[in-house]
This record gives C-alpha cells, sequence and structure tokens, in this order.
C-alpha cells in the first residue's frame, strides 16, 4: 500500500511508519517538524515538510502519487498546556485536522486511522476503561481530540469515509533495535524524564501530585508500548472499511504508579535518581487504565511489551545511547 502519514517525525508516528516500511508499504511522512524530528524518519520513508494549515501545499503532497490510505497524528499533545492556551490546541488538533479531511476528500482516499487518546474519557467513573465508558474529556487536549472522533463519524455517513480512532493510553519506550526513541521539547512524559535524571540531564525528578485517591497516592497510568502501538494501527487500517467509523482503546489493562515506574528506572538503570514531591498538574485524572478485549478480538492484536522493567529497559537503551535525542 501507499500510505500519507501526517506528524510521521514525531514520537508515536515515527515508530509507525518504520513499521509500514518494514512490512514492505510505500510511506509519504507530511510533517512540519515543530515537534518532530527529521532523523526520526526512515530511510525508507519520503518526508515532505509542511503544515497542515496550509491547505494547498497539502492538496499537492496528497495528488503527487494515488494514496491508498492515511495515518494522522500531527497533533500538540501536552495536557497542561491545553489548559493554558486552549483555542491553540482547537486550531492544531481540530481546524488543522478539518483540513486535512477535506484535501483526504479531494483526493480520494476513503482510509484513515486516527491517533486517539484515552483523554477523551475524562475521570472514568469506573476502570479498567472501556469504549463504552462516557467520554466526557476534562482538559482541552481531550476535548479536541474527540471533536475529531465526531468528525470522522459525520464524514463517514456524509462521503463514505472509513476511520478508526486509535485510543491509546501512555505511550512508551522504543525501538527495540534502539534506532529512534522518545525526544520532546519540553519533556513531560514519565519515562524519559526518569532516565534523564538518571543521565544527570536533569538534576531530579518531581512526581505531579501525591494525594491522589490510590495505593500509594500517585497517579496510575497504563503503560502501552509504542511497538505495539504500532502493530495496531497497521491492524486497524487493514480492517477498515469505507464509510465506517470505530474505535479501540489500546493498552495492557494493567496500570501502574508513578512510584512504581520510579522503582523500575532505578531497576532498569543502577542509579539512584533524585526524587521530589510537587504539586498535582492541572487536568490529570488519578487512575487510566484500559479494558483493550475490543481490540484483541476483534482485530487480534496482543501486546508483546507486557513487563514495566522491559519498557523501560527499552526507553533506557535509547535515552543511554542518544543523551541529546536526534540531537537537531
Amino acid at each position: 500500500m501507499r500510505i500519507f502519514v501526517t506528524g510521521g517525525a514525531g514520537y508515536v508516528g515515527s515508530h509507525c511508519v518504520k513499521h509500514l516500511c518494514a512490512l514492505g508499504h510505500e510511506v509519504v511522512v507530511y510533517d512540519n517538524l515543530c515537534m518532530g524530528h527529521r532523523g526520526a524518519v526512515p530511510a525508507g520513508a519520503g518526508l515532505i515538510e509542511g503544515d497542515l494549515a496550509d491547505a494547498d501545499r497539502l492538496a499537492a503532497a496528497l495528488s503527487s502519487r494515488p494514496f491508498d490510505a492515511a495515518m494522522h497524528f500531527a497533533a500538540f499533545a501536552y495536557v497542561g498546556e491545553s489548559v493554558r492556551q486552549p483555542l491553540t490546541y482547537y486550531r492544531n488538533n481540530v481546524a488543522n485536522t478539518l483540513v486535512l479531511l477535506e484535501a483526504l476528500r479531494e483526493a480520494g482516499v476513503h482510509r484513515l486511522v486516527f491517533s486517539s487518546t484515552c483523554a477523551t474519557y475524562g475521570t472514568p467513573a469506573h476502570v479498567p476503561i472501556t469504549e463504552h465508558t462516557p467520554q466526557v474529556p476534562i482538559n482541552p487536549y481531550g476535548r479536541s481530540k474527540l471533536t475529531v472522533e465526531w468528525m470522522l463519524a459525520d464524514c463517514a455517513s456524509a462521503w463514505g469515509l472509513g476511520s478508526c480512532a486509535l485510543r491509546y493510553f501512555n505511550a512508551c519506550g522504543a525501538a527495540d533495535d534502539g534506532s529512534i526513541g522518545e525526544d520532546h521539547n519540553p519533556e513531560t512524559h514519565i519515562i524519559p524524564l526518569l532516565l534523564l535524571a538518571a543521565l544527570g540531564r536533569q538534576p531530579c525528578f518531581t512526581v505531579l501530585g501525591t494525594d491522589y485517591d490510590t495505593a500509594d497516592g500517585t497517579c496510575m497510568r497504563d503503560y502501552v508500548h509504542v511497538e505495539d502501538l504500532a502493530t495496531a494501527h497497521w491492524l486497524a487500517l487493514e480492517a477498515i472499511e469505507p464509510g465506517t467509523s470505530s474505535a479501540f482503546n489500546v493498552g495492557t489493562g494493567t496500570g501502574y504508579s508513578v512510584r512504581e515506574v520510579v522503582s523500575a528506572a532505578r531497576r532498569v538503570t543502577g542509579r539512584q535518581i533524585n526524587i521530589q514531591d510537587g504539586p498535582r498538574r492541572p487536568g490529570d485524572p488519578p487512575i487510566l487504565v484500559a479494558d483493550a478485549s475490543r481490540i484483541r478480538q476483534t482485530l487480534g492484536w496482543q501486546p508483546a511489551w507486557t513487563d514495566l522493567d522491559r519498557i523501560v529497559a527499552s526507553a533506557w537503551q535509547w535515552h543511554e545511547s542518544h543523551p541529546d535525542g536526534f540531537g537537531d
């Protein structure tokens, strides 16, 4: 297949592009590189530097050759930032997706996998979270992603778009071969922050909130490895039928607290990581754990990375060998 991937130079997107190339597909990445990295795009994929807001450039990229499908990763994804700058998130995540959908319709592309999030559920009344859990997001980031899910459902009935939204939980880890990994600026994800502290690149790691209603007072999250996410995206794309929209949770079904992840990082690195306690981050629910039985039963997806230490070790391999990330 020939697949058009927005945000394919970013963290999750680049790992999915790597997986698609390994399967023998032709991939063209469309990315403005404001968050992504040129070095994250595998040698086998093409790269067009462009912004989704630039409708003419996007249309030209999609008309350069016929595409069978698209994957959409391009978005801002900082929860705290979305609370402070909501319009920035609605402009980038919602308005720019509208531009993409119009371009896909004009180019005759009728299959799309969308990178959604468990943040669309907000603070669930019960865990684990199923796809039937009410979607009541508590921050602009989650609301922006839910709005796109609504847009996809409406496009399915209006002009036959076939789409699948993958609501994944905490993406983590790095490529098993150590070739690509996580490199954000600023970095807000727990595992790379811990490993940067282990490398001495950060003076310490701050636990954001110690008074949640959990066993040790810290947030609990379901950590799904980025290579398992890549597999899920391909399986979802294969299963899409034009004119239908679907959604799946992607997670392991196991939750770990922040303090448990700290312990895993210390075990894996063999280093004493300095820790300090801080206040809660606005917009953070206490517990987010997936019920991923639907994607397992429907698409046959199974996470290969379920051991927390092994997940952290894959990230450590990347950060230890790339202390400056992609260096750009």
